[in-house]
C-alpha cells in the first residue's frame, strides 16, 4: 500500500470513528437490509479490483503514444490544473451524465440508494462504475506520464473533501452559524463539496426546497457545478435521502447489473422510472 493510499485510509477512518461516536457507524437508523454488503463489496471490488485496473489501463495506453514522464518537469501549478481539468472536471461529467443515461445510472444508482448520508456511503457503486469512469484512465495516464508525485497529494485532498461531503458529521453547518464567517464560507462552498451541497444531491425528494439531484454534481470541486450551472446552494440538508420513483433492487443488481438484473416485472417499469429520476 502507497502513502497516499494509506493517508486516504486514515482520513476514512478517522471519519468513520468519529460517526460511530457521534452519529452512528454501523446502525444507521434509515439502513435496510443488504445496505451493508453493497457497501463492503463495493469498496472491496474498487479497491482491489476496477480502481487499479482503470489506474493500469490509462498508463497502458499513454505508453502507446508518449514516453514515460513526458510531463515531470511541468511547473507545479500547471500540473495541479492538469490533474484538476483530467480528473476532477471529467468526473464532474461522468457524474453529471450517470443522472442523465438510465444505463449509466444504474451503475451509479447504488449511490444514492442509502437513505441516509455517511462515509460508508463515498465507494458505493456498481464494480462498473468505477471500471469505466474516464477520470480514473485520464489520471493513470497522467501519473505513467510524470505527474506521480503532485497526484499522491492531490488525490490526499480530493478525498478528505469527498469524504467530508459523505459524512453525517455535517462539518460545515457549525460554521454557517458565525456571523463573521459568512464571506469565507461564501468562497468556500462555491469551491468545495461540503455536506450541505452534497447532502443536496443526495436528498430523496425534488419537491422540498433543497433537493437537487440533477445538480450538485462536484466532487473535490463544487465550483465546476457553479461554472456550467448545475449549482444549489441552500445552506440546508433535505430531511430524506435516497432515489424516488424507482421500483426496489437487489444486492446483485447494484453490485453487478447489467450481469445481474432484478426480477423481469421491475425491469418492464423501470426505463420510465429513470427518466423521472435522472
Amino acid at each position: 500500500m502507497e502513502t497516499k493510499d494509506i493517508a486516504v485510509f486514515g482520513i476514512f477512518l478517522a471519519v468513520a470513528l468519529l460517526e460511530a461516536c457521534f452519529t452512528g457507524l454501523i446502525a444507521k437508523k434509515e439502513q435496510k437490509p443488504g445496505d451493508r454488503r453493497v457497501e463492503v463489496l463495493s469498496l472491496g471490488a474498487m479497491m482491489l479490483i476496477s480502481m487499479p485496473l482503470a489506474l493500469a489501463g490509462g498508463a497502458f495506453l499513454a505508453s502507446q503514444f508518449a514516453p514515460r514522464d513526458a510531463l515531470i518537469g511541468l511547473p507545479v501549478i500547471a500540473q495541479i490544473a492538469i490533474l484538476l481539468i483530467f480528473d476532477d472536471m471529467f468526473q464532474y461529467w461522468w457524474h453529471r451524465l450517470s443522472h442523465s443515461v438510465s444505463w449509466l445510472y444504474k451503475l451509479h444508482r447504488p449511490h444514492h440508494n442509502a437513505e441516509y448520508m455517511s462515509v460508508r456511503i463515498v465507494y458505493r457503486n456498481n464494480f462498473f462504475y468505477y471500471l469505466l469512469m474516464p477520470s480514473l484512465w485520464l489520471s493513470g495516464a497522467l501519473i505513467f506520464l510524470g505527474l506521480g508525485h503532485v497526484y499522491a497529494i492531490y488525490v490526499v485532498v480530493k478525498m478528505a473533501v469527498i469524504i467530508g461531503a459523505h459524512s453525517d458529521l455535517r462539518w460545515d453547518a457549525p460554521l454557517y452559524r458565525i456571523k463573521w464567517l459568512s464571506p469565507v464560507m461564501w468562497v468556500v462552498e462555491r469551491t468545495i463539496s461540503t455536506p450541505a451541497t452534497h447532502a443536496a444531491h443526495h436528498g430523496k425528494h425534488a419537491s422540498d426546497g433543497v433537493t437537487n439531484y440533477k445538480g450538485n454534481f462536484g466532487n473535490l470541486l463544487f465550483f465546476w457545478d457553479v461554472l456550467f450551472g448545475t449549482a444549489k446552494i441552500t445552506r440546508r440538508y433535505p430531511e430524506q435521502f435516497g432515489v424516488e420513483n424507482l421500483p426496489p433492487t437487489t444486492v446483485s443488481e447494484q453490485m453487478l447489473w447489467p450481469l445481474f438484473r432484478a426480477p423481469e416485472e421491475t425491469i418492464e417499469e423501470e426505463p420510465v422510472a429513470v427518466r423521472a429520476r435522472a
